[in-house]
């Protein structure tokens, strides 16, 4: 994105899975908008559950979690980290453990395994980018970023999904809506 230029995000598409032939969220999203939506994978696979996520997940701290790492891109450069955390009873096995794209969206494929989102928890805050965080998206240590950690839960209130994201806030907006009845 250009200097000033700032990219308004909301969360619903992401949580909502797609219909047979449909691509993922932040593809049709950029499109709509004229750009250019992808990512890319960095890593994927079992892991010991940081403390956080696992107590957001409700296993225990170093237990082991399928993580899937990615760098989001528009127009080809890098705006967002977001690494994904599932129970190994939800993931293990599955394309969401490899680091092949998947048609449709992690969203989708979950759905089809019996996982669709009821609940969906989301915390933003601002803080200094890590070093990973840092060096993927071609920032300084001085430029804040947002991260958005974003729970998803099923009809039976058990979380099956934790994403930590961070976005250069510079650049980055975050936008929600409610629909008060």
């Amino acid at each position: 994105m250009g200097a000033g230029e700032e990219w308004v995000h909301g969360s619903a598409p992401y949580v909502r899975a797609r219909a047979e032939g449909e691509r993922d969220a932040w593809s049709e999203e950029t499109a709509a908008r004229g750009r250019s939506g992808s990512q890319r994978i960095v890593r994927a696979g079992e892991t010991a559950a940081p403390a956080e996520v696992a107590r957001l997940l409700g296993v225990d701290e170093g237990e082991a979690v399928v993580e899937r790492c990615r760098v989001i891109l528009l127009d080809g450069e890098p705006t967002e980290v977001t690494v994904t955390y599932y129970p190994v009873s939800v993931a293990r096995g599955t394309a969401l453990a490899g680091t092949a794209k998947i048609r449709g969206g992690a969203v989708t494929l979950l759905a089809t395994l019996g996982h669709r989102a009821r609940t969906v928890r989301e915390d933003v805050r601002a803080r200094l980018p890590l070093p990973a965080e840092r060096e993927a998206l071609g920032i300084t240590a001085a430029d804040p970023v947002l991260e958005l950690v974003r729970v998803t839960l099923d009809a039976d209130g058990t979380a099956f999904q934790v994403d930590v994201s961070a976005f250069s806030a510079a650049t980055q907006r975050l936008h929600y809506e409610l629909r008060v009845d």
